[in-house]
């Protein structure tokens, strides 16, 4: 938001709040799922998309209707359909982001021989609509396994990676837990609880206003806001996952990677630092990464966890 956006927001809420603090929440809720422009901004944002978008122009398009007239989400597909049985992977985005700036991991993905589904979320991409929250989110991804089969990995960054954790252990009432047998988490926060908080404190709201704010989680995902625990669902699943993170990101901090890591022995945690929250996805040593683990037969922490930017000199010493 802009300063003057954000008086005038702040404004209204003061003014709703004294009101009804139970309204007031309500439109908070709708504000805070409300998606942004899909209109790349600034000049590297634009090469991005424009880059990502001629990776992805001779994929297989498809439209996801969601589970109780969700809305719609939208997909791509590579190596798909008459290649036959090979691994298949869900890649998924983050906030405010679309395929196209997933289309460096999606090339990797596809090099390996695998068929790779990308989906752009409600509100994002080429998805129509303009509101997305966590259960459209686990419903999107519940709606690719259905239209594409089970998932021998999902990869998502940021939001989409939390989703796919909340998805894969079926947290959602009424949706089938989407499990793969490997999970990639890019960037990804482990719960949603602080971004609340921050976003109350944002637009100015007091306790009751901030608390009618996270009860509507419970009334339209049907779970309390405390339970949309990534970090939780990451011990509870047993399956190998990959927590890729920079110390340096800027949007969601480094500690959501630490608590993955506590979480479960399952969890292999790399830093990737320098490459903040949004160039880490394209990164090739994240890449190499990723990839590495997918192929791996090893899970958990029986292996070492090595550096991102010691792999090279470790291959180079064997």
């Amino acid at each position: 938001m802009t300063n003057f956006t954000l008086k005038v927001t702040r404004l209204g809420f003061s003014l709703l709040q004294s009101v009804s603090p139970r309204m007031a929440g309500k439109a908070a809720f709708r504000l805070f799922c409300l998606t942004p422009s899909r209109r790349p901004k600034g000049e590297k944002a634009k090469a991005a998309h424009a880059a990502g978008a001629a990776k992805l122009a001779s994929a297989e398009r498809f439209v996801l209707p969601l589970a109780g007239g969700g809305g719609r989400a939208h997909a791509y597909r590579l190596n798909g359909g008459a290649l036959g049985r090979r691994p298949r992977y869900l890649v998924t985005h983050g906030w405010g982001s679309s395929g196209e700036y997933m289309a460096d991991l999606v090339e990797a993905l596809v090099a390996t021989g695998a068929e790779v589904i990308v989906v752009d979320f409600p509100g994002h991409g080429r998805a129509p609509g303009r509101s997305l929250h966590m259960g459209i989110a686990v419903k999107a991804i519940a709606a690719a396994e259905r239209r594409f089969g089970a998932f021998d990995a999902t990869l998502g960054h940021s939001f989409g990676g939390a989703a796919l954790m909340v998805a894969a252990s079926g947290m959602l009432p009424g949706t089938a837990a989407v499990l793969p047998e490997r999970l990639v988490l890019i960037g990804s926060p482990s719960e949603m609880h602080w971004l609340f908080k921050d976003f109350g404190k944002m637009i100015g709201l007091a306790k009751p206003a901030q608390q009618a704010l996270e009860n509507e989680v419970r009334c339209v995902a049907g779970r309390r806001l405390e339970e949309f625990d990534a970090g939780r669902a990451a011990g509870a699943i047993r399956r190998p996952v990959l927590v890729v993170h920079a110390e340096d990101d800027k949007e969601v901090g480094a500690n959501h990677a630490r608590r993955y890591a506590a979480a479960s022995n399952d969890v292999r945690l790399h830093w990737a630092n320098g490459f903040g929250h949004r160039r880490i996805v394209s990164a090739a040593p994240v890449l190499e990464a990723i990839t590495d683990f997918l192929a791996s037969s090893i899970s958990g922490k029986d292996a070492e966890i090595i550096p991102l930017f010691d792999l090279s000199a470790r291959r180079a010493s064997l």
